[in-house]
């Protein structure tokens, strides 16, 4: 009997879970209820607060669920990682990411709730903050790459590690920003894979593995 309300406690609260990602995927985060979420699920408000103690803990839940690809990475989301060459963890782990956004639908839907549809105030300054924590650690793992990259060159980097590493992770955010704009309407994988090549080349970076 335990087992049985443990398993029905859990999926009440993966209810709970799709629903909110629907809800705010709709109705943006700031419009959205709690009221809205349970109506979505079927449930009542009690519910929502039985396994949710406020909105931004139910959204933070939705987040965690949706393993966001630049997590994933940051978590060893890739195996056999540290055998490749710098620049071939940098590509794999950007096409890594243009892969999960361009085939996972959970991923893709809350990346757009994260991008567009969250006003970062009030109790959601916590989201922004965790996003931006997110982004540094990425750039510095790119940064770290490019570094020693750099040391295989003759010649000396026209940008230092660092600043080379934020405008790799501009370019593809910005391209990411673009189709989901766009609603997919372009290849992610193949146009980034271009750009991120195109990018490394300038740097005078040999960037010929994306897979």
């Amino acid at each position: 009997m335990a087992r049985r309300t443990k398993e029905d406690a859990e999926a009440t609260r993966e209810r709970l879970l799709d629903a909110a990602e629907q809800v705010f995927y709709v109705r943006g985060v700031s419009g959205a209820s709690l009221a809205d979420v349970a109506n979505r699920a079927g449930l009542t408000r009690g519910a929502v607060y039985w396994h949710f103690k406020d909105k931004l803990d139910l959204f933070d839940a939705m987040m965690q669920r949706a393993t966001l690809p630049i997590e994933q990475v940051l978590e060893g989301g890739q195996q056999g990682s540290e055998s490749q060459s710098p620049v071939g963890r940098i590509v794999r782990r950007l096409a890594f990411i243009a892969h999960a956004v361009s085939t996972d639908e959970r991923v893709r839907r809350v990346f757009e709730i994260v991008m567009f549809k969250i006003e970062h105030v009030g109790e959601m300054v916590a989201v922004q903050q965790r996003w931006v924590l997110g982004v540094d650690r990425f750039i510095s793992l790119l940064e770290q790459d490019l570094a020693m990259a750099y040391e295989e060159l003759d010649a000396v980097p026209a940008l230092s590690a660092g600043l080379a590493a934020k405008g790799l992770q501009v370019l593809f955010d910005g391209l990411l920003h673009a189709w989901l704009l766009r609603q997919g309407s372009f290849s992610l994988e193949d146009e980034g894979r271009q750009l991120v090549q195109f990018y490394l080349r300038g740097l005078g970076l040999a960037a010929d593995v994306w897979s």
